[in-house]
């Protein structure tokens, strides 16, 4: 997909979308062997994009790992009670990376692991209001719950913005919903259920941005973003 020149060069970790116009305006940047200019785009799927001679790649180097958190298993580096953890999935990536957010030990599904500060500010900060979709079973009434959860909530003395839920399958007395927010408080798709009189039986997330959790991945498994999953993540981002 096409992108102007300096949101690519930013979403590639060489430089902010300020600093990268000014390179492209002193000269530095070319497009398939072209002197490139302010308002130009490019796909770096099919186009040849070099800043000071050097290919542009996503990530300039960086590591970015998507992760299917099992149950069991606490998001952090190391824990004081020796429980284990996501490092402990990933160690055979051979860097140490962090993980963008939390799944609490219960949770499972999606979680990104990086060592890119910027990227991980920006899918984190509240202002850039990343979305995240989770699948959830419960038991309890849904009927009643399905407006509450729907309407502004409040956590922590915090106002929430409304989440965007769906009613999925029903069995046995399990009910599946999909949940989607945009914030990130902590256990807030729990406490979120707890207070429409739900208890939520499992709780997998499965979408963060506009990238949905591989499917070929097992429980556990990790694999690297490929080039147009990194350049995505950038997608709910202005374009000025």
């Amino acid at each position: 997909m096409e992108e102007r020149l300096q949101k690519l060069i930013s979403a590639c970790g060489l430089a902010s979308r300020r600093a990268a116009e000014g390179w492209i305006a002193a000269g530095r940047v070319t497009v398939n062997g072209e002197k490139a200019h302010l308002g130009d785009r490019a796909d770096l799927g099919r186009d040849t994009v070099l800043v000071d001679g050097r290919p542009l790649e996503p990530g300039g180097g960086r590591t970015y790992l998507m992760l299917n958190k099992p149950r069991g298993y606490v998001t952090t580096l190391s824990d004081e009670k020796g429980r284990k953890t996501v490092s402990d999935l990933v160690e055979g990536c051979g860097v140490r990376v962090w993980p963008v957010g939390r799944l609490d030990m219960d949770s499972e599904g999606l979680l990104l692991l990086t060592d890119d500060g910027a990227l991980t500010h920006q899918l984190l900060h509240p202002s850039h209001e990343v979305e995240k979709e989770y699948l959830v079973w419960v038991s309890g009434n849904v009927n009643k719950a399905l407006p509450i959860l729907s309407a502004p909530m409040t956590l922590d003395g915090e106002r929430l913005a409304p989440a965007r839920v769906r009613r999925g399958r029903d069995s046995g007395g399990v009910h599946q919903l999909s949940v989607t927010i945009c914030q990130g408080k902590n256990r807030q798709v729990r406490r979120m259920c707890a207070q429409a009189g739900l208890e939520v039986l499992r709780l997998k997330r499965i979408r963060e941005g506009t990238l949905p959790l591989d499917r070929g991945l097992k429980a556990g498994q990790w694999r690297p973003l490929t080039r147009e999953e990194l350049l995505a993540l950038t997608g709910p981002l202005s374009d000025t």
